[in-house]
């Protein structure tokens, strides 16, 4: 089954095309990341599944049903813009929540306490919102967005501002919705998060797709492997080297991209004499250099090049 089915999809504001020509599948059961950069549609097109907007053409497929109505109890949905009634007390919000989901009272108050409890929230749960941090406030939300337990998650930056404890917590419950068959869909434009966290991923860039499949078989695609290294000295003239196509990162950890058909040998030879090395390995591209070659040589937004030839130090 396919927990998401987009055909042809398009969206415009005005003369601004949000979502261009979009057409892409997501199995049932996994962790799929929706990645881009701001501005990239990824909002645009999660509020389309929710049915919060329209398309201007094409066909979308949520849980197999082309119907919002139908598939809106099954669906639960972390907006980008967080939405709170701050002077609510914690365990009411979220079991409110859950009863406009469908829930009933008694029931929605259990799942509530219970899953508050989960998130280390207990003592919190007859504070207002307001009392609470940001972090906790975020993990509030979630616990909304979860108390019905919907089939599918849709999570708009989920990530965006949680300190390292909270978003371990928020990874953790994510993955146990998956552990329990269900699909989980969120959008990033930190990519680092969607290497941790999927199992596939959809790529966008200015609205159009780039690529998309599961990460594993994505990480093995024709992109350019990087050398990375770790060395002590003066590594500025790494990027100097003929054969060296680009070089990420700063002071001893770095990781430098090779010409085409240049040896990593040749390169491991002349750093050797003239740095202290710690570590050098081959290792897969991260989805940043990904996205990078496969967007290729796009104008970007301030007219720069982005791509495979642009060398950066």
């Amino acid at each position: 089954m396919k927990a998401l089915r987009l055909q042809g999809v398009r969206k415009t504001f005005g003369d601004h095309v949000a979502v261009d020509d979009l057409s892409l599948e997501v199995p049932a059961g996994i962790v799929c990341g929706f990645i881009g950069p701001n501005g990239a549609g990824k909002t645009t097109t999660l509020r389309m599944l929710v049915d919060i907007i329209r398309p201007d053409a094409g066909e979308i497929e949520v849980l197999g049903s082309r119907d919002p109505a139908a598939i809106r109890r099954r669906i639960g949905y972390l907006p980008e813009e967080r939405g709170l009634y701050k002077k609510m007390r914690c365990l009411d919000f979220v079991a409110y929540i859950g009863m406009l989901k469908g829930l009933g009272a008694a029931e929605a108050r259990a799942r509530a306490g219970e899953i508050i409890e989960r998130f280390d929230l207990g003592d919190w749960a007859r504070a207002s919102v307001d009392a609470l941090s940001k972090g906790m406030q975020q993990k509030i939300q979630f616990a909304a967005t979860v108390v019905h337990d919907p089939d599918l998650l849709i999570l708009d930056e989920p990530f965006s501002g949680l300190d390292p404890v909270n978003l371990e917590a928020l990874k953790d419950a994510m993955l146990e919705h998956r552990r329990a068959g269900r699909t989980v869909i969120f959008s990033t434009h930190m990519m680092e998060h969607a290497e941790r966290f999927c199992d596939s991923i959809v790529m966008v860039f200015r609205g159009r797709k780039v690529l998309d499949g599961p990460l594993e078989q994505i990480k093995r695609s024709d992109v350019r492997p990087a050398v990375r290294l770790i060395a002590y000295g003066d590594t500025a003239f790494v990027a100097a080297l003929p054969y060296v196509d680009q070089v990420r990162g700063e002071g001893q950890d770095l990781e430098v991209f090779l010409r085409e058909d240049a040896d990593p040998q040749q390169l491991l030879q002349d750093l050797v004499g003239r740095l202290r090395i710690s570590r050098f390995d081959i290792s897969e591209p991260s989805l940043h250099q990904i996205f990078l070659e496969k967007v290729g040589a796009r104008i970007a937004a301030d007219g720069t090049l982005v791509g495979s030839r642009e060398r950066r130090t």
